[in-house]
């Protein structure tokens, strides 16, 4: 049997490629002859197309459509910020959002089996509840005056347990899965929300700065309070939608509210004042900017000027710095990326018997038994009744019987 070609339509072609992100340099050196492809001087050979299909993570059988496919976000879209030129999601934020949904679908109907009752805060107010009076019941909710946090990493962790300790699933995640070669990308998404009355979940994108993922957090809830699942850039944005204005207003709020700033800030508006502020409110000198012209007497053509400023030195330096990554314990970076309340339910559920092993590994993202001992072993809230204030209450009561 001689080799077989195929025949794949030139748009489709591009769509493959578009949908991986890839860039001229990277089509070329892993499909070296895609434009042959395209241009009609060359047919692909059955493996060839089949390898293009996984390296692009396109479904196979997609290509030999007579056009692309829409691929409609399944969640509304949010986003102020956009690559120029790309209109359609990338293979790495689709396959994202759908791993999500799977996990909190399970997680969902493990809570309802379990007796869990709708949150009340969610869906609890709307876009003309006054900002001021839903960044009081936030902070009030999370406890945030109780905090004293030291690190940008200590204040990343305390944020996600509070956060997890009024029912929500938080997961921080820079790469799909556990997939360290498809890094997400913080210029397309910073984060999203998958609102639901019982398992609302917040997704972070861990490969964004740790100032961009406080705020993105704090962002999330409130689209929460709202009861709106959401795709967003969660920027201190001047423009874009209405709610992501108002969103914005509130993590801001909730962040840095002005009673405290003004006994904070010594009047000025350099670059050293800016960044110590960034580090006492753990939030980015962009934020500290638009919260002191809040505050202050700052022109708003002032403002922009600086704003635009501060935005480029900004960049400038996260161009000049790496953000640090996923690195350290692999166990407690795979339980940052799920989350423990998430984590702790499908082990139990597991070890008693509820969920085959074979769904907690495809839950949990592994297909190794010693990953999943691994992760027990580390989360050993699990396996006692010692159980954290982020455990959700039909959760505690099963933690508690697990020995």
């Amino acid at each position: 049997m001689g080799t077989v070609r195929v025949d794949v339509a030139p748009d489709l072609l591009r769509w493959a490629v578009r949908r991986a992100r890839w860039d001229d340099e990277t089509t070329r050196r892993r499909a070296p002859k895609f434009d042959a492809w395209v241009k009609g001087t060359a047919r692909p050979t059955l493996k060839q197309i089949e390898k293009f299909a996984v390296d692009t993570h396109a479904p196979f059988g997609l290509l030999f459509l007579s056009e692309p496919p829409v691929e409609d976000l399944p969640i509304p879209d949010m986003r102020t910020m956009r690559d120029a030129g790309v209109d359609e999601p990338s293979a790495d934020l689709l396959e994202t959002i759908y791993l999500c949904q799977r996990r909190q679908d399970w997680y969902r109907d493990e809570a309802l089996d379990s007796g869990a009752t709708p949150l009340g805060f969610v869906g609890s107010v709307t876009l003309s509840t006054p900002v001021e009076e839903v960044a009081t019941h936030m902070r009030s909710s999370l406890r945030l005056d109780e905090r004293s946090v030291k690190s940008w990493s200590d204040a990343m962790t305390d944020l996600i347990e509070r956060v997890e300790s009024l029912g929500v699933l938080v997961m921080v995640n820079g790469v799909v899965g556990t997939n360290t070669h498809r890094p997400l990308d913080p210029g397309e998404f910073r984060g999203f929300t998958l609102a639901d009355e019982v398992a609302p979940l917040i997704f972070v994108n861990g490969a964004d700065t740790k100032a961009a993922q406080i705020f993105t957090r704090v962002h999330e809830l409130a689209h929460l309070w709202l009861g709106h699942s959401a795709l967003s850039d969660a920027v201190d944005a001047r423009d874009g939608q209405a709610e992501e204005r108002w969103c914005n207003q509130v993590a801001a709020e909730v962040l840095v509210p002005p009673s405290s700033l003004r006994g904070e800030w010594d009047g000025t508006y350099d670059e050293d004042e800016l960044d110590r502020l960034a580090r006492r409110y753990k939030v980015s000198t962009l934020v500290v900017l638009s919260r002191l012209r809040d505050i202050g007497s700052l022109p708003w053509g002032e403002y922009m000027t600086r704003y635009d400023a501060e935005r480029r030195r900004v960049l400038d330096l996260m161009d000049s710095q790496e953000n640090g990554g996923e690195g350290g314990n692999y166990y407690n970076t795979q339980i940052r990326r799920l989350g423990r309340p998430f984590t702790r339910a499908v082990v139990s559920s597991a070890l008693e018997g509820r969920t085959t092993y074979r769904d907690a590994y495809r839950l949990l993202g592994t297909a190794k038994h010693s990953i999943f001992e691994g992760l027990a072993e580390t989360e050993p809230k699990v396996l006692n009744s010692t159980v954290a204030d982020s455990c959700p209450s039909w959760m505690c009561s099963r933690s508690s019987s697990v020995t």
